[in-house]
């Protein structure tokens, strides 16, 4: 666990490559299986991680772990492929919670473009240093926390490698006063890389309650959706469900859907997965508005797009009660 997990799974691919191009057996996560698992026969790193599981828990991860233990549920955003509307489901899914009574935080863990401090308005805000840890930004009684309030010029790029990354999203989780809380979504980047694997492998004792997966209707982003299963599967990371987004063009003179992106791939994708569909968001040009002026979905409850969200938070919440 204290060295960087992508480093870890180059190894052990590099190790199970040599033998026809063998798929890669992810790093163990327990503790009591470091070194000692199947996959970390030839690993170079073998030696290291086998004195890491003899010194068992570092400090920073069972403080990571007692500040979660005040987070009832924990939902992880997330997509393999780009565009795909990630971002919007996250602020949207947050502010919906948040209008039902419930205590949310918003985590931005997209490093490298974050967009939640524009989505939310509050682009220039600080993060304050407290004695209790970083004083979160706090919108419509949301807490964020994203690297972009800790950039002084947010048109200055994140060039950061993986060690980094990891280190930042473990002091997003560790150090930031989120308090009590019911729900904690974190928004992630696309893919299965290094931001994914250290968030899941950091809550993997606060029992996070799983990954709410959006895609788009179409199959080329569907195929991606089947990777980020397997990488679920692997991390031993429960699926809440699966929500398409961009499903129909609500034309906002008429009201009629016309279905641009084709309609129902990610219906059918969960029947087949055998997953919770959650529901879906159509492309409507009020959700692009909102998102660019910082105003959202449930301000404007009796339309389409905001009663389609609706449905996706009542599934949500009866996924995770069960």
């Amino acid at each position: 666990l204290h060295l960087p997990l992508p480093l870890l799974l180059m190894s052990s691919a590099i190790a199970n490559n040599s033998e026809k191009h063998a798929e890669p057996i992810p790093c163990p996560d327990d503790v009591e299986d470091i070194g000692r698992a199947s996959g970390c026969a030839g690993c170079p790193g073998q030696e290291f991680c086998l004195k890491v599981s003899a010194a068992g828990k570092s400090e920073e991860q069972k403080m990571l772990e007692t500040r979660m233990s005040a987070v009832k549920h924990k939902l992880i955003v997330m997509s393999g492929k780009g565009g795909v509307g990630k971002s919007t489901i996250a602020v949207q899914l947050a502010i919906a919670l948040s209008q039902k009574g419930l205590k949310v935080g918003l985590l931005d863990l997209d490093i490298c473009g974050p967009s939640i401090p524009k989505m939310l308005g509050c682009e220039g805000a600080q993060v304050i240093q407290k004695p209790w840890g970083w004083q979160p930004v706090v919108v419509r009684d949301i807490k964020l926390m994203s690297v972009g309030f800790l950039q002084a010029n947010n048109r200055v790029p994140v060039v950061w490698r993986g060690p980094r990354k990891t280190q930042m999203i473990k002091r997003f989780l560790k150090d930031t006063f989120w308090g009590q809380l019911d729900y904690l979504v974190i928004d992630t980047p696309p893919g299965t890389s290094d931001e994914h694997l250290t968030v899941v492998s950091a809550l993997k004792n606060a029992n996070p309650d799983g990954g709410v997966i959006v895609t788009s209707p179409q199959e080329v982003a569907l195929d991606t959706i089947r990777k980020e299963l397997n990488f679920c599967k692997k991390m031993k990371l429960p699926v809440v469900g699966l929500v398409e987004n961009m499903s129909g063009f609500t034309c906002p003179c008429c009201g009629e859907v016309y279905d641009l992106f084709l309609k129902g791939g990610g219906e059918r994708f969960a029947k087949e997965k055998d997953l919770n569909f959650l529901g879906c968001l159509p492309v409507d040009p009020e959700i692009t508005s909102k998102g660019e002026t910082a105003t959202f979905l449930s301000d404007s409850p009796e339309s389409s797009s905001a009663v389609a969200l609706d449905t996706i938070v009542s599934n949500i919440l009866t996924a995770v009660a069960t």
